[in-house]
């Protein structure tokens, strides 16, 4: 083994064992495959190509990114009208949350905040959005006491679906912001959905106390930015990228101290970033804007957030100093009361060391 690989290993586990925040992470993208897989054959599900022996090298191509894939948002998405198939239960609704978390903590994501579409989970099997959710919450907090993980979780509302749904979901939300329900989100195809029909939606919101956050500039520029920021009350931007075209949208963002959630590997999936050497997360940071990394969708994308950081560092250049700002910027932008964004922060600044020479530290 020559010195450089011995490094870069050394590095590695470095990351895998730094302790990290995810603030961008959708429960519906981070399955497992052999749980789908599992699911699949005990309940019969039907999906194209398939065979009652499916096995996760089968099902791998229908649910995540692979080489052969187009890098566009709209098939990116199209990944999750087959993931729809898997919600079959209340029991593998629950499953499936308990495991994305555990896979969280495994990462040693310490705080994470984990999105979900209760519309899409009910779907299929007509459930009760209501039973749904509440579904979500009960495994969600079993799954954080055995981890030791705190989790805020997010509902998200879809831009492609009538907003009578989306108003539906949102007072379910509002009925749960003190069992664990933090914000409310908005997501989908941001090129053919604006958000002008959600904006009622947000306002409730946002009187009511609950954390906003928006996919917006991710598909679209500045006209997406500033309607998430103007008119949704958006804190923080779900990516964010097409913000390093507009200076005014940048200072706008700047002076607002709206946090950016910023997901490299998921940006090339979608064709928001065309090389990773081009993301514009360490300009961004750079010139003083709040930026953050999470995984989006962790098993879509077959990526965890140690291997956003590896790859923020091998390929945009990010040292210790940037990674350890993101975390403090995400500690800061949690959708926590302000005690808890303070011990949040206090709890970081403590186990993230200052930078020496920009040595990454030896995290055990």
């Amino acid at each position: 083994m020559t010195l450089r690989s011995t490094n870069e290993m050394a590095a590695a586990a470095s990351i895998k064992a730094m302790p990290k925040i995810d603030l961008h992470r959708h429960l519906e993208g981070s399955l497992r495959l052999g749980t789908l897989a599992q699911i699949a054959r005990e309940h019969g599900i039907e999906l194209p190509m398939m065979n009652s022996a499916m096995n996760t090298a089968q099902l791998r191509p229908l649910v995540q990114i692979t080489k052969n894939d187009p890098a566009n948002l709209e098939h990116f998405l199209s990944k999750f009208e087959v993931l729809r198939r898997f919600y079959h239960s209340d029991e593998a609704i629950a499953r499936l949350t308990y495991e994305t978390i555990v896979d969280a903590a495994a990462d040693n994501v310490q705080y994470l905040e984990l999105r979900f579409s209760p519309q899409a989970l009910a779907r299929k099997r007509g459930f009760p959005l209501t039973d749904v959710t509440d579904w979500v919450i009960e495994a969600a907090h079993q799954a954080s006491r055995v981890c030791d993980i705190e989790i805020g979780l997010i509902v998200t509302l879809l831009r492609h679906e009538d907003v009578t749904l989306a108003e539906k979901v949102a007072q379910i939300a509002f009925a749960r912001q003190h069992k664990g329900i933090v914000g409310v989100d908005l997501a989908g195809n941001e090129v053919r959905f604006p958000c002008d029909p959600f904006k009622h939606i947000f306002a409730e919101a946002h009187q009511l106390g609950l954390g906003i956050t928006v996919h917006a500039g991710e598909a679209v520029g500045g006209e997406s930015i500033r309607a998430a920021i103007e008119d949704l009350h958006a804190r923080r931007l779900g990516h964010g990228v097409r913000i390093i075209d507009d200076p005014y949208l940048m200072e706008m963002a700047r002076e607002r101290g709206v946090v950016l959630e910023m997901c490299l590997l998921s940006n090339i999936h979608t064709g928001a970033i065309t090389h990773l050497a081009e993301h514009p997360a360490k300009s961004l940071l750079e010139s003083g804007l709040l930026v953050t990394l999470n995984t989006d969708d962790p098993s879509v994308s077959d990526s965890d957030l140690s291997n956003e950081y590896q790859m923020g560092m091998e390929q945009l250049g990010l040292t210790y100093s940037h990674l350890r700002q993101t975390v403090l910027n995400a500690a800061a932008a949690a959708f926590l009361p302000p005690a808890g964004k303070t011990r949040l922060t206090a709890h970081f600044e403590q186990r993230l060391p200052r930078p020496i020479l920009g040595q990454m530290p030896q995290f055990q």
